[in-house]
């Protein structure tokens, strides 16, 4: 106990060592050391080192021999130790003293720059300690090597003169704030030990520490007893100790000599360690490795399980008021576990006897957990777990990419999902949807459903929930004020992100693959990771033939089937155009294979019929081929390539055989009157070609700030006209059609400067057509892989703009906006 390293006990009366330290004839440091080392066995060594600091150092050096006595002394030292260094020389004085005579003695003294009065000095101080400790019990032993033991033994004296390494400064920092450096002449002066003792400190230019040792600090813990003072901070949960610890640190004398030691917080403050118990172990499920199985019990599962049960109601209904919080369970917990309990060991303890006798006594029910007032009844069909087939999981974390209802829709299925479904979200969200898309209205079309939220719950039994909501919404409204919404009129962007369904890919393991918020992105990034597990997926429908391929130059398939499905899934096998072969790719949708087998086709068509290019280009008038030349392709191979499909598209009509039969029965049929079919198509390429050169100088020529607007759209309309790969694209049906669009063009920028207010009226009406059009997915210029029913839509644009900016030319049929959002839908 720390009672015993001390002199006085707390009632102030002496101790057994402080009655030993009173009965010896030596300063009380000196005499705390020698009781120390009557513990150790290391009297004999101590009382040396003893009687050697009381005097003065009997070693010498004089000035003119300085080398020659350090050389001389130099034998006798310890580097970690000048204490074991003045040991070392007692025990060369004892031993040279037993073998020499005296006058021997006293000669060898001289020779090793040793004062002999001052070695008599200490062998009679040495002897006289030891007859004074001798009746305490304090009798030299055997000659001891035990360093540790020695130094033990010397620090209990010394404790007030430890000094802990300064990195920064360079320097020891001692007890009560005192700085010193180790003494010049010390062993350890060049060395840089983390903490020192020394047996006086001397003052001089500086504060010196003379006779030092390296130690380690945590003997002077033990030997400090009460006079370290411990203080405790950051109390923290422990899982691996299963119990709450704290950070200790010791000082003695305001000196660090343990800066940060992890002690039991329950021997300290039981009331905090219980606390951080109940919330760590119980509340946060933060148990140890030791706990079997899957680290819980059976109550804590089940009150889990409850948790999960009230948090998931808590996202579905965006609320925060139903589950109690944190504070609740662990009162419960507090007045059933015994206040005693405050790590996992005492509690495993105590449980194993009592879930005996009382199992369900801390299993929590709805009662315990939820706030008074709260109903506890959630309609399932409101916030339901899956929705048209597919699951769905509820977050309510605003500012977070999928807070709100997320519909999870395998990726192999992604392509052929129907997204107007999902934009209604759940039912219990459906009022609070219409709200807010009401208040997403321009201010003129606003007031007639005011105020939004009634508006909201009149409107919703009315609403067609199997078409868009916006769309329905639109009609729904038209048709209870009689007043025209376009569904474009909605401002979207002042929804909130949790009224719009999020939309993630998974696995067919679950996994999550990304999300978004539009159907169509999170279609358009997976779209090949889509195609590949439906190919996969579907491969077991033909087992024993691979049907995907690639590099395929003729027909060697004897029938390509239009469908496979296998594990639920349906894949669309297709032809496609791979440049110099062709392939066989399994698509997710029918329209995808429908879009992309005809150019398959036709590639193998044009790579298995005779191929009349090389008598074509030789056969042209200068004037095409001149035409040719200035072509936007990237080559004239690219054109030719194009010209001949384009040829071979016109002569097969909407004709895409699957057989074998039906395949040769086509090339043999198409190889008849492709020569002339050629000429015709490369004649009306350089039609087109050479009247975009004639609209384009007009364009540059017409160049002017006041008329930069329609300009520019007339310069777009020009690029998605003539582009790389617009003959194949367009077809001969619609290059046939394209001279009349470009002379409509050029009509429109002759007479743009006779109107310029009706032509700006006549551009934001064809902006609004090619405005829906983009939004259901198409491009300009248009693409190979575009829909066939948006390419329609696209030309639509261009007949539109003959309507507008040159009637004369007459439009193929009648057409508008309205009938563009019509073809659309």
């Amino acid at each position: 106990p720390p009672q015993a390293d001390a002199s006085r006990n707390q009632g102030g009366r002496l101790t057994s060592t402080g009655r030993m330290l009173s009965q010896l004839p030596v300063d009380v440091r000196f005499a705390r050391m020698l009781a120390e080392a009557k513990r150790h066995g290391v009297v004999r060594e101590v009382a040396a080192i003893v009687a050697g600091l009381s005097i003065q150092d009997p070693r010498e050096r004089p000035l003119e021999k300085r080398p020659q006595a350090d050389q001389q002394h130099a034998r006798f030292v310890d580097p970690s130790s000048d204490f074991v260094t003045l040991l070392n020389l007692w025990n060369h004085l004892e031993k040279e003293q037993r073998e020499r005579s005296s006058s021997a003695f006293r000669r060898m003294c001289k020779a090793e720059y040793l004062n002999y009065l001052r070695v008599r000095e200490w062998h009679d101080l040495y002897r006289q300690i030891l007859r004074a400790a001798k009746p305490l019990g304090l009798v030299p032993g055997n000659p001891s090597t035990d360093a540790d033991a020695i130094h033990r033994s010397l620090l209990a004296g010394l404790l007030s003169r430890l000094g802990m390494r300064d990195r920064e400064k360079r320097d020891f920092l001692g007890a009560r704030g005192q700085r010193f450096q180790v003494f010049p002449g010390s062993a350890l002066a060049k060395k840089t030990p983390e903490f020192v003792m020394a047996a006086e400190l001397v003052e001089t230019s500086r504060l010196f520490a003379r006779t030092v040792a390296a130690i380690d600090p945590a003997w002077a813990e033990k030997l400090a007893g009460d006079l370290a003072k411990r203080s405790y901070s950051e109390p923290h949960w422990a899982k691996k100790q299963g119990s709450a610890v704290a950070f200790e640190r010791v000082t003695l004398f305001g000196l660090p000599i343990v800066a940060r030691r992890t002690v039991q917080l329950g021997r300290i403050d039981p009331l905090e360690a219980r606390e951080l118990f109940l919330r760590n172990a119980l509340i946060e499920g933060d148990w140890p490795f030791v706990i079997r199985g899957n680290g819980l019990y059976d109550f804590d599962r089940a009150n889990r399980r409850l948790r999960d049960e009230l948090g998931e109601v808590e996202e579905r209904t965006r609320r925060r008021d139903i589950l109690a919080d944190d504070e609740t369970m662990i009162d419960f917990y507090d007045a059933r576990i015994p206040r005693e309990i405050t790590d996992v060991r005492a509690f495993e303890r105590w449980w194993k006897d009592t879930r005996a006798s009382t199992p369900d006594l801390l299993t929590m029910t709805r009662a315990d957990l939820l706030d008074e007032g709260i109903d506890e009844t959630l309609d399932p069909d409101a916030f339901p777990d899956r929705l048209h087939g597919f699951a769905l999981r509820y977050r309510f974390e605003p500012g977070a990419p999928d807070d709100g209802v997320t519909v999870e829709i395998p990726v192999e299925r992604l392509a052929a999902v129907d997204g107007a479904p999902f934009e209604w979200l759940v039912p219990g969200l459906r009022e609070e949807l219409i709200t807010a898309l009401l208040k997403a209205l321009p201010k003129a079309l606003r007031k007639n459903v005011v105020p939004a939220a009634d508006w909201a719950r009149r409107l919703l039994p009315t609403l067609n929930l199997d078409e868009p909501v916006l769309p329905a919404l639109a009609a729904a409204i038209r048709t209870a004020t009689h007043t025209v919404v376009d569904p474009a009129a909605f401002e979207l962007d002042r929804v909130s992100a949790n009224l719009r369904m999020t939309y993630a890919a998974v696995d067919r393991s679950g996994k999550r693959l990304g999300s978004s918020k539009s159907l169509s992105e999170l279609r358009e990034r997976f779209a090949e990771k889509t195609r590949a597990t439906v190919a996969k997926v579907t491969a077991k429908a033909t087992p024993g033939r691979e049907l995907e391929r690639a590099d395929l130059t003729t027909w060697d398939l004897d029938t390509l089937p239009a469908v496979v499905e296998a594990g639920g899934v349906r894949g669309f096998p297709a032809l496609v155009d791979a440049g110099s072969s062709v392939a066989v790719r399994v698509f997710a949708t029918e329209e995808e294979a429908a879009t992309a087998h005809p150019r398959g086709v036709l590639r193998l068509l044009a790579l298995t019929v005779p191929n009349p290019v090389s008598y074509v280009r030789d056969h042209l008038t200068d004037a095409e081929k001149l035409a040719l030349a200035a072509s936007p392709y990237p080559s004239t191979a690219a054109l030719w390539d194009d010209a001949l499909l384009v040829t071979l598209a016109a002569a097969t009509g909407s004709r895409a055989p699957r057989d074998r039969a039906a395949f040769e029965a086509l090339r043999t049929e198409v190889s008849a009157g492709l020569l002339d079919a050629l000429f015709d198509t490369v004649a009306l390429i350089a039609k087109v070609l050479t009247a975009a050169r004639e609209v384009d100088r007009t364009i540059t020529a017409a160049s002017s700030l006041a008329f930069m607007g329609p300009l520019t759209d007339a310069r777009g309309q020009l690029e998605a006209l003539v582009h790389p790969g617009f003959a194949g694209i367009a077809g001969v049906a619609r290059l046939r059609r394209m001279p009349v669009y470009l002379a409509g063009l050029l009509h429109r920028v002759a007479r743009l400067a006779d109107n310029p207010g009706r032509d700006r009226s006549w551009q934001t009406e064809v902006e609004q057509g090619e405005n829906l059009y983009l939004d259901a997915g198409g491009t300009l210029p248009l693409t190979t892989a575009t829909p066939a029913r948006l390419a329609e839509v696209r030309w639509m644009l261009e007949e539109l703009r003959l309507s507008l900016f040159a009637q004369h030319l007459g439009a193929a049929g009648p057409v508008s906006v309205p009938r563009i959002r019509k073809a659309l839908a």
